[in-house]
């Protein structure tokens, strides 16, 4: 199960994050087969979790895994995920991609 943000608990859907992702990568470089497989890796990491997963772990999850993917299918997904409003979380937000795509891992 999947906590919301308000409390509302909902099955996992893999599918949802298809639709997601493939709506922040429509025009970019990125095919369906590597969305799903994205969508894949978070479902097994979810599921290896004890319990129910809060729906901010699985937005991290897929943020973490976009970074690597696309950079800016990263910032079209992250910018409905955060709720950016202004010009200014986007730039927060590739500052902090650039200092994460520049960290060792």
């Amino acid at each position: 199960m999947v906590v919301k943000t308000n409390g509302d608990r909902q099955p996992f859907d893999r599918a949802k994050i298809v639709a997601g992702v493939a709506a922040a990568g429509k025009g970019r470089p990125v095919r369906i087969d590597q969305i799903e497989l994205l969508a894949e890796e978070v479902e097994d990491e979810m599921r290896a979790r004890p319990g129910d997963v809060t729906s901010t772990a699985v937005g991290h999850a897929v943020l973490e895994r976009l970074r690597g993917l696309d950079e800016v299918v990263y910032l079209r997904f992250a910018s409905v995920y955060k709720s950016f409003d202004a010009a200014a979380d986007f730039q927060r937000e590739l500052v902090l991609l650039e200092k994460l795509q520049s960290s060792p891992a």
